[in-house]
């Protein structure tokens, strides 16, 4: 899995998960085509977070208490949203791996967009 397709994993699983919350049912998340540049990629990232930041912003009790089906498990929306958050850190870890074997060496541990 090359950068690219592991940045575009993160943030389209991070779509089906809040997708899936908002709609109670498996909702696949977006896949938008392959950039050819990072600043490309940079673009897809920053729109599919905006996209998936109003999705989570929208979310009422009653759907993070909701029971959804999830390949057989039933979890309630904010227990999803858990499962979300531990999917984006195990690849973030991997994403920062990945950069550090090809020399990149000062990685942010947090971002803050406030």
């Amino acid at each position: 899995m090359s950068l690219a397709q592991l940045v575009l994993h993160i943030t389209g699983a991070m779509d089906m998960f809040a997708k899936t919350v908002q709609n109670g049912v498996y909702t696949p998340g977006a896949k938008p085509a392959a950039p050819s540049t990072i600043e490309e990629l940079k673009s897809v990232v920053a729109a599919a977070t905006e996209q998936t930041e109003a999705v989570l912003r929208s979310l009422t009790p009653e759907q993070l208490e909701a029971p959804i089906d999830f390949f057989g498990n039933s979890l309630s929306g904010h227990a999803l949203l858990q499962n979300a958050k531990d999917h984006e850190i195990h690849h973030k870890g991997q994403l920062f791996v990945y950069l550090r074997l090809v020399g990149i060496e000062q990685l942010p541990s947090y971002v803050s967009k406030g």
